[in-house]
C-alpha cells in the first residue's frame, strides 16, 4: 500500500520577545521622560503665555519632547520585528535615545534662554548649539537609515500586515529625514549669506512634510498590531489601504512644500 508524505508544515515566523532588553527599557523609559518634558513645557506655555510660533516659543520643548519621546519608543517597539543582529541593534538603539536627549535637551535649554535653538549664530555659545543639534541630526538620519536599510534586506517579522506596515513606516521616515536636512541646509545658507531672519522663516513650508512623514513608523505598525485578531485577509487590505492612504498625505504636504518654498 503507497505511502503518503505529508508536506511540511510551515514554520511560523518568529516574534518579538516577551521580554524586554535592558537597551529596550532604558529607551523605552527615555521617550516616556521626553514625553513627559513636552507635557510639562506645555503647562510651562499655559502659565507663562508667550506666542506659540516663531524661533523663540515655547512650542519648539514642547512638540520636539513629545515627537522624539513617541518617535523612540515607537523605534524602539518596531525594530524588534526587523531581522538584525540583536546587539547592533542594541548599540543603534541606544545612540538614538542619547542623540534624543541631545536634542531635546539642546533645545529646550534655547527656549529657557529665550533665544532661538536652530540657526542661530549670533554667540559662540548659540552657535555651538546649533551645530550640536545639526550633528545631533546627522546622527539621527545615519542611526534611522540603518534600521530601514535592515528591514528592506530581510522581511520583517510578525503577523499578517506587520512586515507592510514596519517597511512602509520605515520607508515614509526617509522622507521626514530628507526634508529635515533639507530644512537645516537652506537655514545654514541664509544663514552664512547674512540672512539670519529670513533662515528662522525658511523652515515653514516643510513642516507640515516633516510632520506628516516623521510619525508613519508609530502609525502604520500600531494599526497592523491593532487589527491582529482581524482575519489574516481584511488586516492585509485595511493595512494596504492604511500605507496607500499616508503616501497620499505625504505626497499631498510634499506638493504643497513644494509650491510654497
Amino acid at each position: 500500500m503507497p505511502t503518503t508524505t505529508r508536506p511540511p508544515t510551515p514554520r511560523p515566523l518568529p516574534t518579538p520577545p516577551s521580554s524586554l532588553r535592558p537597551a529596550e527599557r532604558l529607551c523605552r523609559a527615555t521617550g516616556a521622560l521626553l514625553v513627559l518634558s513636552g507635557l510639562l513645557h506645555l503647562l510651562v506655555f499655559a502659565v507663562d503665555g508667550g506666542p506659540w510660533d516663531g524661533p523663540v516659543s515655547w512650542r519648539k520643548p514642547v512638540t520636539f519632547g513629545l515627537s522624539f519621546g513617541l518617535t523612540l519608543i515607537a523605534v524602539t517597539w518596531v525594530t524588534s520585528y526587523v531581522r538584525m543582529e540583536a546587539r547592533r541593534r542594541s548599540v543603534l538603539l541606544v545612540v538614538f535615545a542619547a542623540d534624543c536627549v541631545l536634542e531635546v535637551g539642546g533645545i529646550t535649554l534655547q527656549a529657557w534662554r529665550r533665544v532661538p535653538s536652530h540657526l542661530d549664530m549670533e554667540t559662540g555659545f548659540d552657535t555651538a548649539v546649533s551645530m550640536m543639534l545639526a550633528v545631533g541630526g546627522g546622527i539621527l538620519v545615519v542611526v534611522l537609515t540603518a534600521f530601514a536599510v535592515a528591514s528592506f534586506r530581510r522581511r520583517p517579522s510578525g503577523p499578517v500586515g506587520m512586515p507592510l506596515a514596519v517597511r512602509s513606516g520605515f520607508a515614509i521616515l526617509l522622507v521626514a529625514l530628507a526634508s529635515g536636512a533639507a530644512m537645516i541646509a537652506r537655514g545654514v545658507v541664509l544663514t552664512r549669506t547674512g540672512h539670519q531672519e529670513a533662515a528662522y522663516h525658511s523652515t515653514a513650508p516643510l513642516k507640515p512634510l516633516h510632520g506628516v512623514s516623521l510619525h508613519a513608523v508609530l502609525v502604520l505598525p500600531a494599526l497592523a498590531w491593532l487589527l491582529s485578531r482581524t482575519g489574516e485577509e481584511t488586516r492585509q487590505r485595511i493595512v494596504w489601504a492604511a500605507v496607500g492612504l499616508y503616501a497620499a498625505a505625504v505626497v499631498g504636504t510634499g506638493v504643497q512644500a513644494v509650491l510654497t518654498w
